[in-house]
């Protein structure tokens, strides 16, 4: 390729901290890694906003840095023509005012923005990669749809959070192989948004157990009491529970693993409970305990597991200004601007989004088991390593501010 890509930016809305700034705004700043500021690649020349905020800073980031403003999505993929003029797709339906449905699931327009990107590209005979910010719908139908669309068109196809580029502490990650007995993780925050992440972060550890990713049978939600009535009965590790959330205490008092010297109990820990169940095709089960509501004393993720007896656990952790967990999300997704391919699997978020949904199901049908024989998605983990840090914290330029 003898210039540089052009990259088109697809996005709900653009405020500051929000997905569109800490994602496009590292695409068009540089990087701050560990290792310092990396300079992008790319470039990015054309933005779309569905909504724009009454905080906005899209707008004077694109005037500052000569990009197109689009008043549509195929204006942006094609820079006023008609056919595909960009080399790549940033497409982060996060954030701006959308609806939420009965279930409390928040109805972002990522398969519509999709069904367009996707459609420019069919047209002018020529696809791009691209990459989607975060689950890939609020339902099955949609992600689903968008997986096959992408894959019958042949669309180098990326999806996810930052979360899988997290610093871990300690550092812990399974040989590929290893015989898993049980995970858990521990979450907090919004049950979906943040649920999601805490999914995400079980995957990333457990699709590299024996035999790989078989896909999921049944998963249950439950909140309150139920949470602990359901450790009782030997539905989940409180022990797993606890080594997790030694490593996910984050009160701006405390340090990690000071809840155990305080004596405090997970109940204590977790304020308004929720617990996902989840039961896989090949037997393996897991758990994510999700600390919600008044009390809770928990402000991150972590994971543990048990295999061969012995537990080990760590904490992933992130960073506020400049939010370095998005540069490695974003070199990832620059690798595969330049390659062509994906630096992980696809099937990874789309699984994840499938399980989501039917844990928002079971939570609306009344804590319900549901069945989930449509998550038949198995794949294995990773044949190469992503970018990503190596460290237990941020450190260098992962932890200065960009200058306003």
């Amino acid at each position: 390729m003898s210039e540089r890509p052009k990259i088109a930016a697809v996005v709900t809305t653009y405020y500051p901290a929000s997905h569109a700034d800490v994602i496009v705004g590292k695409f068009v700043r540089g990087f701050p890694t560990d290792d310092g500021l990396v300079p992008p690649l790319v470039d990015v020349v054309s933005l779309y906003m569905d909504q724009v905020s009454d905080k906005d800073v899209g707008v004077a980031l694109a005037e500052e840095h000569g990009i197109r403003l689009c008043h549509s999505i195929p204006e942006a993929l094609g820079l006023g023509g008609k056919d595909l003029a960009v080399d790549g797709v940033l497409s982060i339906g996060e954030h701006g005012d959308y609806a939420f449905n009965e279930k409390g699931q928040h109805l972002y327009p990522r398969r519509h923005f999709l069904k367009q990107i996707c459609g420019a590209m069919a047209s002018s005979h020529r696809v791009v990669p691209l990459f989607s910010d975060k689950y890939l719908a609020h339902c099955w139908e949609h992600a689903h749809w968008m997986y096959e669309r992408t894959r019958a068109l042949g669309v180098p196809f990326m999806a996810g959070s930052s979360v899988p580029l997290f610093w871990r502490n300690p550092w812990l990650e399974h040989p590929v192989g290893t015989p898993l007995d049980e995970a858990l993780v521990v979450s907090y925050g919004g049950l979906e948004a943040y649920g999601y992440h805490g999914l995400e972060a079980m995957q990333i550890h457990i699709e590299r157990r024996a035999g790989g990713e078989s896909g999921v049978a049944a998963v249950q939600c439950l909140e309150g009491d139920a949470v602990w009535r359901a450790a009782d009965d030997g539905r989940w590790s409180r022990e797993l529970g606890q080594a997790a959330a030694e490593r996910a205490t984050r009160d701006p008092s405390r340090t990690p693993g000071e809840a155990e010297r305080a004596g405090e109990s997970l109940e204590e820990l977790c304020g308004e409970p929720a617990l996902f169940l989840i039961e896989f095709r090949d037997g393996f089960r897991a758990a994510l305990l999700h600390a919600g509501g008044r009390g809770s004393r928990i402000r991150g993720w972590s994971y543990a597991a048990r295999t061969g007896g012995q537990v080990m656990a760590c904490g992933l952790e992130s960073c506020g200004p400049p939010y370095p967990h998005f540069s490695y999300m974003g070199l990832n997704i620059q690798q595969m601007f330049l390659t062509g391919q994906a630096q992980y699997p696809v099937e990874r978020t789309l699984l994840v989004t499938g399980v989501l949904d039917a844990l928002m199901d079971s939570r609306h049908r009344g804590h319900v088991r549901v069945e989930t024989p449509h998550l038949d998605v198995a794949y294995p983990p990773p044949a190469h390593d992503p970018i990503r840090p190596r460290g237990p914290r941020p450190k260098g330029a992962s932890t200065v501010p960009f200058e306003d």
